[in-house]
């Protein structure tokens, strides 16, 4: 991937007079390598502070496939439901084998995309280019994954759910969500956050990458340091909650303003209601 991973860096330095059949072939082979889930745009690593490292060169490589691709008409049923589309990003196709469902009623995946064992998909739902999906996970109806995306293992996507995608600037870290969370209905996250392994986000939660959480069983305000992404920790049980604004005329006019607030970490209650899920699989 090294040799891969230099020619896209090069063409993507080189903008819009980069040689448009080597872009083009550039960006299809890394589409599929992140299709089959051998490349991502963010992976563990360990010796990072926040347990992750984002691969510029696959966020430049995408970039490639939307600057150098072509519109043409994705339409279906001759015409009948017409679509328009750049040619380097189609509708990925699902191998039967993989065991994902994909049910049907107006849901859509683009290649490049990568979609584990067990993945179930709920109409309508959508996952874009560059985004990872772990196995086991379910994507309810209306949910949305973002490009470069990275969803772990066992995760439940509930209806209407948002995970926001981060493509620019390329070396910003993309939303992550690790394994076993469960982010609630109407939930949003966004500009990069971090949601450790087992959190649980409850329905209308909004977490961005400068959202303030407010950590009430331990006394203490998590905000994001410099560059680094905000973080929700592992086991956190968050739900929308209010803090009263104290600047300018704020107080006298009774103002508030919404944060995300953890009431509790995880336990064998919380489990209990989580685990439901498992009936639909």
């Amino acid at each position: 991937m090294s040799t891969l991973a230099e020619r896209i860096t090069t063409l993507f330095e080189q903008g819009s007079s980069a040689p448009r059949d080597e872009a083009r072939d550039a960006f299809l082979r890394l589409r599929d390598e992140l299709s089959l889930g051998k490349v991502r745009a963010a992976e563990p690593d360990p010796s990072s502070p926040t347990g992750w490292r984002v691969n510029v060169w696959v966020k430049q490589g995408i970039l490639l496939g939307f600057r150098f691709g072509d519109i043409v008409d994705m339409g279906v049923a001759k015409g009948r439901w017409p679509f328009y589309d750049k040619d380097t990003l189609p509708v990925k196709r699902i191998d039967p084998s993989s065991g994902v469902r994909l049910v049907p009623g107006g849901s859509a995946v683009r290649e490049g995309a990568y979609l584990g064992a067990g993945v179930i998909c709920m109409p309508p739902m959508y996952i874009n280019v560059g985004a990872y999906v772990g196995e086991g996970t379910l994507v309810d109806s209306h949910a949305l994954v973002g490009s470069c995306a990275q969803i772990g293992r066992k995760v439940h996507l509930s209806a209407a759910a948002q995970i926001g995608g981060v493509l620019e600037p390329v070396g910003a870290i993309p939303v992550i969500v690790e394994d076993d969370v469960l982010v609630g209905g109407n939930c949003g996250v966004y500009e990069g956050a971090i949601i450790r392994r087992r959190a649980v986000l409850a329905s209308g939660t909004i977490i961005t990458g400068s959202t303030p959480i407010y950590d009430l069983p331990n006394g203490r305000i998590i905000k994001p340091e410099g560059e680094a992404p905000l973080v929700v920790p592992e086991g956190a049980v968050v739900v929308p909650g209010a803090r009263h604004v104290t600047q300018g005329i704020g107080p006298e006019w009774g103002l508030s303003v919404s944060t995300p607030v953890i009431v509790k970490y995880r336990d064998e209650k919380t489990d209990a209601r989580t685990n439901l899920e498992q009936w639909v699989r």
